[in-house]
């Protein structure tokens, strides 16, 4: 996609990069808070080990209205739910209340709507670094640049004039609320590790804005523990050297830290004073690609699905093409209602390049989902092969079991081609997150 067809593009030819760094705000809380809107504005808590006979668990993610009731991310389980303030729940009979907003965690679903937030940031930057299911790095840098444009900011940071680069970051950051109905807060600026810092300024659903020049003014007066890479322990350690904040830490005699630190104490120095070279490389090649796509209302009309799904078939395929990537998988998915996520797929006999293919499996496995109620549509090409070779005959392709991938529980990173699998009757194929 050139970028002349994105909201805040510019010609701008400065070497200045542009950064954003995305982060969703309390992301399994607010994927919990689309199947339930009731949700939205009552203290969440996602986690495991709540469910009778567990004794053992800990806090996922808190929303903020838990965190304001002592409840932050792994805490014990048991503990932070008894903070909460007693909930009405009618269907539990004689005991009619329950301890706040409590859900298991749901990996499957909130890979489904994390794939849904990568499709766009993937849409509108060449280069993205998936760092785990809800956060990821940006170089826009050729999608738009630092050009004022003669107005106000209007958004938090050090920028007084609005930038070319603050419209692109709002333009992604409004797309993801649209399309896929959960909040982010992104943060911009020269590189990543300032752009992290700034997208952790203005929480939730802010947008932080910090242009070259500015960078060490905007750094300087916040707590040490802001500098990203700077935990708990170093931040102790660092105040014990009367080092409280980044400009401290700027103004530190880097030989000092170095003897205290060795290499990781320069490095803190140069992120303090907005310094940092690091390139946004993609980790490693993915394992499937995909297209997906949401209905205003959700709709029964078979041409209506069948219409999108056409659509959504070709993207993918040209996607696929465009990154000389051959496939051996075609699968759908189809959110229905409430928000029930089911993936069905069909393997090949060997890797491919053919659009019309993709449509017709695609078409096919959706007629399991004729008279079904859908919210979402999308089609995905996985087990990717990107070696020249010589490309399977089409005619061998067997039906894949129907299946619902399963995730795993785990809130820590993950690397962007991570999937779980599930068994084909010809082999063991990917039905990991749409990405």
């Amino acid at each position: 996609m050139s970028g002349s067809t994105l909201p805040g593009t510019g010609d701008d030819e400065s070497p200045d990069r542009v950064v954003l760094h995305v982060d969703m705000d309390c992301f399994y809380a607010s994927c919990e808070r689309l199947k339930e809107p009731q949700l939205r504005g009552k203290p969440v808590v996602v986690g495991m080990g709540y469910e009778a006979g567990e004794t053992i668990g800990a806090v996922a993610t808190a929303s903020y209205e838990a965190r304001e009731y002592g409840v932050d991310s792994a805490q014990p389980i048991s503990q932070a739910v008894e903070r909460l303030p007693p909930v009405e729940r009618p269907d539990l009979g004689d005991a009619d209340t329950d301890r706040g907003h409590y859900r298991p965690v749901d990996m499957e679903f909130y890979q489904s709507v994390a794939s849904e937030v990568k499709a766009i940031l993937h849409d509108c930057a060449d280069t993205v670094r998936e760092v785990s299911v809800d956060e990821a790095y940006l170089d826009v840098t050729d999608r738009t640049s630092w050009e004022t444009v003669g107005a106000p900011a209007r958004a938090s940071g050090a920028a007084e004039q609005r930038t070319l680069a603050e419209g692109l970051a709002r333009y992604i950051r409004e797309r993801i609320a649209r399309e896929v109905g959960v909040p982010a807060s992104v943060g911009v600026a020269p590189n990543m590790a300032t752009a992290k810092i700034a997208s952790d300024h203005d929480k939730p659903d802010g947008l932080t804005v910090v242009p070259p020049g500015q960078v060490a003014d905007f750094l300087a007066p916040l707590p040490i523990e802001e500098i990203h890479g700077v935990g708990p322990v170093r931040a102790g350690d660092l105040r014990e050297m009367g080092i409280e904040t980044a400009g401290d830490l700027a103004d530190a005699d880097p030989r000092t830290l170095q003897d205290r630190f060795g290499d990781r104490g320069v490095e803190l120095y140069d992120r303090a004073r907005g310094v940092d070279d690091r390139e946004i490389t993609p980790r490693g090649r993915p394992k499937s690609l995909s297209r997906e796509s949401s209905f205003a209302e959700a709709t029964t009309d078979p041409e209506a699905k069948r219409e999108k799904v056409s659509v959504l078939a070709a993207a993918v395929a040209e996607r696929a093409r465009s990154k000389d990537a051959l496939y051996r998988t075609i699968g759908i998915k189809v959110v229905t209602t409430p928000y029930d996520v089911n993936t069905r797929a069909e393997s090949l006999s060997g890797p491919v390049d053919d659009l019309e293919l993709v449509e017709e499996v695609a078409l096919s496995l959706l007629g399991e989902f004729a008279d079904s109620e859908v919210r979402k549509l999308g089609v995905r090409v996985s087990n990717l092969s990107f070696a020249a070779g010589d490309q399977a005959s089409l005619d061998g392709f067997e039906s894949a079991t129907p299946a619902n991938s399963a995730g795993t529980p785990d809130d820590s990173e993950r690397e962007p081609d991570e999937t779980s699998t599930t068994e084909s009757r010809s082999g063991q194929f990917s039905l990991g997150e749409f990405e």
